[in-house]
Parts: C-alpha cells; sequence; structure tokens
C-alpha cells in the first residue's frame, strides 16, 4: 500500500501573483520556496509545512473566483469547495483570526465541528480557505467516526482501504523503462543525478 506523506501542493490560480504573495507569505507567514516563470506565466509555491506547500500559477487575465460560500452546495461542474489548513493550537487560531480581521478580510466566527475547532475565510484569489486545530479528545484518525444518518453502502464498508476492489497490476513498469523527463523546475538543481 503506498505511504501517502501530505500533500505535496495545491495547486490554484491567481491574475496577481504580488497581491497572492502578500497575503500567503507576509500576511500567513508560508516561506516561498521555489518560483518558475516566464513572460506570461508564473508557478510560486509556498510551504505550508515540512511536507506540504501551496502553489499559484498566474496567468494574464485570470480573475478571482466569485464567492461561494463554504460548504454551500452548487450544481453544474465543479471542482473543489475549499481548503482547510491545521495549526497547533488554538490559540494560534484565535490569533489568526485576529490577524486576518486587521489585514480587512471578512473571517468567520470560531465553529466547533466536534473534533476540530474552524474559522472560515477568503484570500484575495476568493478561494475558501478554513483554518482549523484539531480537539485533542477527538482523534478522529486514531478513533473513526461516522455519524451520517444516511451513510452510503460504500462508507459503511469502514474506514480501512479495500485494496481487492480495485483490479492489481498486472504489467509493473520495467526499471529499463522507468524514465524521468525534465520539466519546469528541473533546473533549479542541474547538479543532481536524475
Amino acid at each position: 500500500m503506498t505511504r501517502f506523506t501530505g500533500i505535496n501542493h495545491l495547486a490554484m490560480v491567481t491574475g496577481d501573483m504580488d497581491m497572492t504573495i502578500r497575503f500567503w507569505r507576509d500576511l500567513l507567514g508560508m516561506r516561498l520556496v521555489a518560483g518558475i516563470g516566464r513572460p506570461g506565466y508564473r508557478h510560486y509555491f509556498f510551504e505550508i509545512s515540512g511536507n506540504d506547500m501551496i502553489a499559484f500559477f498566474e496567468w494574464q487575465g485570470a480573475e478571482p473566483a466569485v464567492e461561494k460560500e463554504h460548504g454551500a452546495p452548487v450544481k453544474g461542474p465543479v471542482v473543489f469547495d475549499h481548503v482547510a489548513f491545521g495549526v497547533d493550537t488554538e490559540q494560534e487560531l484565535w490569533e489568526l483570526k485576529d490577524k486576518l480581521a486587521a489585514a480587512g478580510f471578512w473571517v468567520s466566527e470560531m465553529v466547533d465541528h466536534g473534533f476540530i475547532h474552524s474559522i472560515y475565510s477568503f484570500d484575495p484569489n476568493n478561494i475558501p480557505i478554513e483554518f482549523s486545530v484539531n480537539v485533542p479528545e477527538a482523534d478522529v484518525r486514531a478513533h473513526p467516526v461516522m455519524a451520517d444518518t444516511g451513510p452510503s453502502p460504500v462508507a459503511l464498508e469502514g474506514a480501512e482501504p479495500l485494496p481487492e476492489k480495485w483490479p492489481p497490476v498486472q504489467k509493473p513498469t520495467p526499471l529499463e523503462e522507468r524514465t524521468i523527463y525534465p520539466g519546469h523546475g528541473s533546473q533549479f538543481f542541474p547538479n543532481v543525478k536524475k
């Protein structure tokens, strides 16, 4: 079974990279750790944690999304609802709430979701964001819960992965065919053996 280490990066879009840097780096405190670009195209990466990043493509003509309330149902084509970031302590969550409000961003009241406490806001691109702290006494990773009054049949199969539900790999990629092709950013560390 594959062991995931976190979210390498979420890839978002902005029409104004400078404004995006001011929010994510300078207001939220996420380090700007990589930038790829050429005229008409940028792709910048901000460090969320030791394993996780959020990245932004800057595309000319891109505009902020239409503001949508977190969790409000929509119809038609849709990709995601909001992105949630964890913080270590409830004190940090209150400090973040005050920081967002002082900078002029709408920020919700603190919400108790049982296993997390959260605040909600939007970045300058109208990306809906949530900031959460775990409630130590309610660890859903250690003790999964299903409080859905009408859970789907597949959800009722439990928390643990059931890999046998998918066909097994019949023909793994042979070592001699495992080629890695250069992409944007491959120039960052030219002396690293590929």
